[in-house]
């Protein structure tokens, strides 16, 4: 694979997490290449280093060893103020939880990445209600999250991981707590909106109702990558993932 077209390679990646007395290793050498315009899925029991995984590919938490290099960057060798502002411009994150504000309307969320990079208030609203208007939600972007449904709550944290137009979007169970219709529409549009060539999306799940959307599937278990199968294990997922057309996603 040409390492040009990769969003993130992760070499030898551990993380161990000590508590008292106790040292738990999260992640034990992983090794992992997503590269750009690929939908890749993490799966794997509980424990089994996901969600630590994809928080060091974010930037949320450091590895103890290994490197792991987004748009050919490790965090690890970035200034606290550079990876801010690495992380404000190129990346997008979905909370399994949502972290929806709740004194916030929706617009108000969704345009927190855009303020936070600096855009004026009043433009990043104005913009924020584009997005939730391309996530079907062009009614509601007044609503407080505790007015919105589970799903409509999902769709407006997904506008606001893709409203300041990062490369790398990374999911944590989004669709863990939605029907079947409801978890379909909101990996189509995660599909179709979020996923383009200049982009990756990486997602955590159990659900294997989605399995369909991904480009790749790796699995973990005790830390490690144990399989990756797929579109792109034997080419490149750059070269052979599939154009999705966006369609808004159902209340």
């Amino acid at each position: 694979m040409n390492a040009r077209s990769l969003a993130v390679r992760c070499q030898n990646v551990i993380k161990i997490y000590h508590t008292g007395d106790q040292k738990v290793t999260a992640l034990n050498g992983v090794n992992l290449d997503i590269a750009m315009g690929e939908l890749m899925m993490l799966v794997g029991p509980s424990g089994c280093g996901k969600t630590t995984l994809i928080s060091v590919i974010a930037g949320i938490l450091d590895q103890d060893s290994g490197y792991c290099e987004v748009f050919g960057e490790d965090f690890l060798n970035m200034s606290n103020h550079h990876k801010l502002n690495f992380r404000a411009r190129n990346i997008g994150f979905v909370f399994q939880a949502f972290n929806l504000l709740s004194a916030l309307s929706a617009a108000e969320n969704v345009s927190i990445p855009l303020i936070i990079n600096g855009m004026q208030r009043s433009n990043a609203e104005r913009k924020a209600i584009t997005v939730l208007e391309q996530v079907g939600l062009g009614a509601r972007v007044n609503a407080l999250p505790s007015e919105l449904s589970g799903g409509q709550q999902q769709r407006v944290a997904i506008a606001r991981a893709m409203v300041h137009s990062p490369r790398l979007i990374v999911c944590d169970e989004p669709t863990s707590s939605l029907d079947h219709e409801t978890g379909h529409a909101v990996m189509t549009l995660l599909k179709g909106i979020a996923l383009h060539k200049d982009r990756a999306l990486v997602i955590v799940t159990h659900d294997a109702r989605i399995f369909d959307f991904a480009d790749r599937i790796a699995k973990m278990d005790d830390g490690r990558i144990v399989e990756i199968k797929g579109v792109g294990v034997q080419a490149s997922p750059a070269s052979t993932s599939k154009s999705y057309t966006p369609v808004a996603a159902k209340p």
